[in-house]
């Protein structure tokens, strides 16, 4: 290390951020950058207050050395099997400086999780130099050459941004998947949200992400308009989603946790948050409304009411709509009986109302803190924001 690199620029050891997307839970995490460059989304809680950067490309490629060094180690102390008995394990671990331990734990993690993906983190780390981030590629492609997915989280902006040319060579050195935070297809709604982008240069950057051959998962948020913009995001969003034809659409239902700015609009009458049926009948307008894609619809967060609602377009859609029709055909109490299920992790599909042993503990719990149909949207906002 040189020695006069200011402090920042020295390398401290194995990162790693504080999110990725539920799908990436085997992913080995490599921190690219820290935080978020936007960062001013009104309805998002993660990085307020922290300050962007991008890390040193000698650092991230540390980072893979490491993780891989403790691998190769890992593939030597397996058995056929590929199981490692605890006291080789505590053996290997002595032998670690405080400094690799963390390193260790995720190698190893990674290890046990099969090794077949690597998610790139913080927020946006198409942000940097396309040069380092195809060198970063190439460095885990060498490392970990049997890998079959590497992701990333990015910014529509920043994807519009950047060449073809790039896209396509950062493709072909590994990223074969990005996911892209939509979350409406309104110009109206974007711009309340403070989103910083507009709907066309979000269709903008699905396209060319799907032009350069990647994986494409597009992040929706049903409620983000409010009432008063709840059919026009439910609208547009399916629009934009229309002509991108992104190979997931994720759904990630509202929710509003103090300390970010849209609470204090909430607060002040200024935004109008939808309960759960408002939603219900929000997703059902937004997904009638999806036509001629084949987008794999996916509900994989506890704050999504159902967990159901889910499948490939187009053959899904009818079954789709029919877990929407249910819901909203129930008599108030069941409903209410199925939110608060659904947030306890009592009840994860709509067929989950047929169990009375499920029904009777949902049941239960309404009686001893007094839950119906009455106030059932205050606690479930309650619950919600411990999801956050």
């Amino acid at each position: 290390m040189i020695s006069h690199a200011k402090k920042e620029d020295r390398y401290h050891g194995f990162e790693q951020g504080p999110i990725r997307p539920p799908s990436e839970a085997r992913s080995l995490l490599i921190r690219v950058t820290r935080n978020c460059p936007w960062n001013r989304c009104a309805f998002c809680p993660v990085y307020k207050g922290t300050r962007f950067s991008v890390r040193p490309e000698a650092h991230v490629v540390a980072d893979i050395d490491d993780v891989h060094r403790h691998v190769v180690r890992l593939k030597e102390l397996a058995d056929g099997q590929g199981r490692i008995s605890r006291q080789e394990l505590d053996l290997h671990a002595q032998n670690l400086t405080e400094h690799d331990q963390q390193a260790f734990a995720v190698a190893f993690q990674w290890f046990a999780g099969g090794m077949t993906s690597i998610f790139l983190q913080d927020a946006n780390s198409l942000v940097i130099k396309p040069d380092s981030l195809i060198r970063i590629l190439r460095h885990i492609r060498s490392c970990f050459p049997w890998v079959e997915r590497i992701t990333s989280y990015a910014r529509s902006h920043t994807v519009a941004r950047i060449s073809d040319a790039h896209l396509r060579e950062m493709r072909e050195s590994g990223l074969n998947r990005i996911h892209i935070g939509l979350e409406s297809g309104s110009d109206a709604v974007l711009k309340q949200v403070r989103k910083g982008v507009d709907k066309a240069t979000q269709v903008k950057a699905g396209r060319k992400a799907k032009r350069a051959g990647m994986e494409l998962s597009e992040y929706v948020m049903p409620g983000l308009g409010g009432r008063d913009l709840s059919r026009e995001h439910a609208l547009e969003t399916a629009d934009a989603l229309n002509q991108i034809n992104p190979d997931f659409i994720r759904l990630r239902t509202l929710a509003i946790p103090g300390g970010i700015p849209l609470a204090e609009q909430q607060r002040s009458g200024q935004f109008l948050k939808l309960n759960d049926l408002e939603m219900v009948r929000e997703i059902r307008l937004f997904v009638e409304t999806l036509d001629g894609i084949e987008s794999m619809i996916v509900s994989d967060h506890i704050l999504n009411l159902f967990e159901d609602v889910q499948g490939r377009l187009p053959d899904a859609k009818p079954d789709i709509l029919a877990v929407l029709d249910r819901f909203l055909a129930l008599d108030p109490k069941d409903q209410c009986l199925f939110q608060v299920g659904r947030r306890l992790g009592i009840f994860t599909r709509m067929a989950d109302l047929d169990s009375p042993k499920r029904r009777d503990k949902v049941s239960a719990f309404c009686r001893q803190y007094g839950i119906g149909p009455e106030n059932v949207d205050q606690m479930i906002d309650e619950l919600m924001k411990r999801f956050i």
